[in-house]
């Protein structure tokens, strides 16, 4: 399982990667995540301006074996989706770091980040 030292994470499967040390962050869901739904078809995002706040719904992935919510890994203002997700889903499973980022968001609470796992305890949550 990939789990770059980079990223924070939560017990919800979303990673979080800090954008240029201001309050912006890039979202997405982990390669645990990824495996665990099976071949992602179907992504339903918020849109840009959407409010969200940190662990309510935000949006659900659809996959061949379930629908699962995603959750607001912190609060503030979605800024920005990747449209790519709507005709490539699959790039969730297939590059979950990279090309298949869910959102962008305009934190509104920089301490929420200090609550998140870093990559040693999200390892340790996900072989336990």
């Amino acid at each position: 399982m990939n789990v770059p030292e980079d990223l924070r994470y939560t017990a919800e499967h979303e990673w979080v990667r800090l954008l240029d040390g201001g309050p912006r962050v890039r979202v997405g869901i982990t390669d645990f995540a990824q495996d665990a739904l099976g071949d992602v078809v179907y992504v339903d995002l918020p849109s840009a301006g959407d409010a969200v706040t940190m662990t309510q719904s935000f949006g659900e992935i659809e996959s061949t074996k379930s629908v699962s919510e995603m959750y607001a890994p912190v609060s503030g203002t979605i800024v920005t989706v990747n449209e790519s997700l709507a005709d490539q889903p699959e790039l969730l499973n297939e590059d979950p770091y990279g090309d298949g980022w869910l959102c962008e968001i305009d934190r509104s609470d920089p301490d929420q980040i200090g609550a998140m796992m870093d990559a040693s305890g999200y390892t340790t949550l996900t072989e336990g």
